[in-house]
């Protein structure tokens, strides 16, 4: 079905999924996960009309790139060439910058009645990024899993970093201050006063950032979360009220876990903490740290990830 129109006269699609228990609507604009509905509980943010997601989003549900999460001073050297990104985030440059892949109308390339696959072709100099890079999205259901998996190609040297913003409230409702998280994780990155890694990974053990055993995501730091972790495993999410369970799986070596600290119920319909994210990709700043695992593609080379989120019942 036709969900809207944008200024520019492009259309923007809304398809819907089924599996089991779940349902999903997925948008062709940013390739959006509207919906995910857990028993007839929609279990992440959402924003009614297209309007909203023009004016009102906080990446809700969106396909970020062409890098999510931060690049230090909106810029970086590949190649012995530097690259300079449009700084939207204080000094860096955040998920892509000012029109990233989530501000985009992706191509529907095939729907079922439980999967989607969605393109979008970013040109030479989007953004600044250096190389024409096409990516995928398929959102698939099966059963009482969500599946994401993402691909990324180039026809020029590039940095490529795409994961999805969802924010989830296993409630359907109020805050997640109550959510008990485990994450698999002996490491995390401490950040700068910009938020961007030092480039240490320190141990998670004994600090309020050890969630390899399960925490409230208040009990500790206010829930003032936005860091990344270096996963050794899965992560789960369990709201004690409803009982639901979100177990997460990811081929990714990080996670950026936030707990929506930064949602103001102003500019967007949430308050702070309304959602969490775990948002499953690559470290942050990763261009300009040479110690991390790189996040550099080539061309004739397929980047390629995915990530699952199930709810057993």
């Amino acid at each position: 079905m036709i969900f809207g129109t944008l200024p520019s006269g492009e259309r923007v699609e809304r398809h819907e999924l089924s599996s089991g228990r779940l349902r999903a609507a997925v948008l062709s604009y940013g390739a959006i996960l509207q919906t995910l509905e857990v028993g007839g509980v929609n279990v992440v943010l959402s924003l009614p009309t297209l309007a909203d997601y023009l004016t009102r989003s906080r990446y809700f549900g969106a396909v970020v790139g062409r890098y999510g999460n931060r690049i230090a001073g909106g810029s970086f050297t590949l190649d012995d060439v530097a690259y300079h990104l449009p700084l939207n985030n204080g000094p860096n440059s955040l998920h892509g910058g000012t029109e990233g892949f989530d501000s985009k109308v992706w191509e529907v390339r095939d729907v079922s009645g439980s999967a989607i696959t969605l393109a979008l072709t970013s040109p030479d100099g989007d953004q600044g990024y250096p190389g024409t890079l096409t990516a995928t999205v398929t959102y698939t259901l099966d059963g009482d899993a969500l599946r994401i998996d993402y691909t990324a190609e180039t026809d020029a040297p590039t940095v490529v970093n795409l994961t999805n913003h969802s924010y989830f409230n296993l409630a359907g409702g109020g805050d997640v201050l109550g959510h008990v998280v485990r994450i698999d994780a002996a490491r995390y990155l401490p950040v700068d006063d910009d938020k961007i890694p030092t480039g240490e990974l320190a141990p998670v053990e004994g600090t309020v950032f050890d969630f390899t055993t399960p925490h409230a995501v208040g009990e500790r730091f206010d829930g003032a979360y936005d860091h990344c972790y270096v996963l050794d495993g899965d992560m789960t999410v369990t709201d004690p009220a409803s009982g639901l369970t979100m177990e997460v799986t990811t081929t990714e070596p990080g996670v950026q876990f936030y707990a929506g600290g930064m949602l103001d119920g102003d500019a967007t319909p949430y308050g702070p903490h309304a959602g969490l994210c775990l948002e499953t990709q690559h470290f942050p700043d990763s261009p300009n740290q040479p110690d991390f695992p790189s996040t550099v593609l080539r061309p004739g080379e397929r980047r390629t990830s995915a990530t699952t989120y199930r709810f057993p019942e």
